[in-house]
């Protein structure tokens, strides 16, 4: 993004939303925007700029929305992205999202941007759970105590927001707006803000309860934060997902594999009959079966995560890193830790931005150094069909599940081995904001799901050809070669020292090569291997794959090398091409040694 001088040049203004974490700021970027920012109903999941140019009075605007800060003077790396996009790229406004039933808390941000000289409105969010407890407003009072428009607003509902709008343009059209502002960092750190300043500007204008009602949250903390219930019923919600995920996710795959083997035998195999035998080969083995067996998985993965954008917008992940907190400080992380590793089941690579949010160099690196072991949808896409293939039914979720409790019992191990180094020490205090229940809107849940899934397929389209087209080249290369005396077969063969003993034969052994670009190409590359369609491939691994060693692939592919994307985001956060390699030989090493105790183990006692 460049400077503005090009903003005045092409009259384009530019409003940037700040606000502390958990006030709805991404929500209302993604109401006004039509954007897909992610939103989610616990502390820190914006991790990056986003921006997007909509209409607003007959102008382009350009919006964009800042990482969740809690202070504008604070030290920690969102609050100085805030503060290097503040003093580095001009303003035409500032909109400041406040949760309106916190507003005695977050009244400091406000009172901050009018000593940096930025024009400003304030949007009270959330206005329907600050009118629950009973908070009542005077905006007029508070506006002029602000000196700054002031809108009641629920981004979540709607209510407020059309007015509020109204308000942001007209600000944009006033005299005081009529260019961009630059912050001025040195007027804030002389100006004192005291707990006195911050209630003289509340005075008058909020009304609060003098006794507090009990909330419907407060009656169910005290079961879902209980200190012995709190956590097995927190596993226990994630294993009634899998076995959604499992029961309606894996028909619905099963439809759409039809559906492509239906393509392929009448569309696409008469279609291409004219063509030579290795064209019509690089096209329906190399690239169709690849592409139609990852796109199976597409209304598995959409599942998926509209059930994590419920839960997390429903607020329990935000407990569940509470209730985590204890057992992560042991292994030297904290609970923010958790809720990144749980980010991680979308995607490895916003998890691993999300750690900006820690403040110590020590404890981002700890947390970036466990993240990649976080079970994502492309490992997912890849699980249920090598255990559908090699499992009863009846027993398929629960093996899934079981890789989701691996995946954080490594990076708990792996934490705890690794907290005693100097380099990973951190004495960092853990502060979460809790946010209320919420019961989550079909409109914020299919935006938030479809955001992921969408994300996914761009991911995926962008490795998969290449991937698709590598593997067919590799199993057909040199002609007239035939399995295992291709160079992909050879391949395979060359690294049976190494995999033999942890029960992966030569074919998944080349997926594993290929899954190093990207997981997704796993499923892909296997259906260009055997050159098979997916009901096919599942049919092959069934006569060739036993559970045991079914597992122990599962096993290698959850714990080893993470994709290039993901390498690329750790080189870029740890800003360390030395801590990237360690990385990379932990994650390997790691793979093999649990899975050789695995395989090998099981082999002893007789399984």
């Amino acid at each position: 993004m460049n400077p503005r001088p090009e903003s005045g040049a092409q009259n384009t203004p530019r409003i940037a939303l700040i606000g502390q974490p958990n006030t709805g700021k991404s929500m209302l970027f993604n109401r006004i925007t039509n954007a897909r920012a992610s939103v989610g109903n616990w502390p820190g999941i914006t991790v990056n700029v986003m921006r997007a140019r909509v209409p607003l009075g007959g102008r382009k605007v350009e919006y964009v929305d800042l990482p969740g800060i809690y202070n504008l003077e604070g030290g920690s790396e969102d609050e100085a992205v805030v503060n290097r996009f503040l003093t580095k790229f001009p303003v035409d406004l500032v909109i400041i999202v406040i949760n309106a039933a916190q507003i005695e808390r977050q009244i400091l941000m406000p009172l901050q941007v009018k000593a940096l000289g930025l024009p400003a409105v304030v949007m009270l969010n959330m206005c329907d759970e600050a009118h629950k407890l009973g908070i009542t407003f005077d905006l007029e009072k508070l506006q002029d105590s602000l000196k700054m428009p002031v809108a009641l607003i629920s981004a979540k509902y709607g209510t407020g927001f059309e007015d509020a709008m109204k308000q942001v343009s007209e600000s944009l059209s006033s005299e005081f707006a009529s260019k961009p502002v630059l912050a001025d960092y040195d007027s804030l750190f002389k100006t004192l803000m005291t707990e006195e300043t911050l209630d003289d500007a509340l005075k008058g204008c909020v009304t609060l309860p003098k006794i507090w009602p009990k909330t419907l949250t407060e009656k169910l903390d005290q079961l879902f934060l209980h200190p012995l219930l709190g956590l097995p019923m927190f596993f226990l919600s994630m294993l009634f997902i899998f076995s959604v995920i499992w029961e309606i996710g894996l028909p619905s795959q099963d439809l759409v594999s039809s559906g492509a083997d239906w393509v392929q035998a009448t569309l696409l195999e008469p279609g291409l009959a004219w063509a030579p035998a290795w064209l019509n080969s690089f096209l329906i083995n190399g690239i169709w079966l690849g592409l139609s067996t990852v796109a199976s998985f597409v209304p598995l993965l959409v599942l998926f995560f509209f059930c994590m954008a419920a839960v997390e917008d429903s607020g329990y992940l935000a407990r569940a890193a509470f209730l985590m907190d204890a057992l992560m400080r042991r292994v030297g992380l904290d609970g923010r830790a958790f809720v990144m590793q749980m980010m991680g089941f979308g995607c490895n690579v916003p998890a691993l931005m999300g750690t900006r949010v820690m403040r110590t160099r020590s404890l981002r690196l700890l947390a970036m150094l466990v993240i990649p072991f976080s079970l994502c949808s492309a490992r997912l896409a890849v699980f249920v069909f090598i255990i559908s293939a090699t499992f009863p039914s009846s027993k398929g979720a629960l093996v899934l599940f079981s890789f989701y409790v691996i995946s954080f019992l490594a990076a708990f191990s792996t934490a705890a081995i690794f907290s005693f180094s100097r380099q990973f020490k951190s004495k960092e205090p853990f502060l979460l904001e809790i946010p209320p229940y919420r019961i989550p809107t079909v409109k914020q849940v299919l935006l938030r799901g479809w955001g992921e899934v969408r994300e996914f397929i761009r991911r995926a389209s962008r490795f998969i050809i290449i991937g698709c087209i590598l593997v067919w080249l590799l199993t057909n290369l040199p002609v007239g070669a035939e399995g295992l005396n291709t160079y992909g077969g050879q391949l395979g063969v060359l690294l049976q020292p190494i995999m033999e003993p942890i029960g992966i034969n030569p074919y998944l052994t080349l997926a594993l090569i290929f899954g190093f670009i990207a997981k997704e190409i796993v499923i892909g590359s296997l259906s260009t291997i055997y050159a098979l369609s997916t009901s096919g491939v599942s049919q092959a691994i069934t006569m060739s794959v036993t559970p045991l060693e079914a597992y122990s692939f599962c096993l290698f592919c959850l714990l080893y090398t993470p994709c290039l994307t993901t390498i690329a985001t750790v080189h870029a956060e740890g800003k360390s091409w030395r801590f990237t390699s360690f990385s990379l030989i932990l994650s390997l090493t790691y793979a093999w040694v649990v899975s050789f105790i695995f395989y090998q183990g099981a082999k002893l006692l007789g399984f």
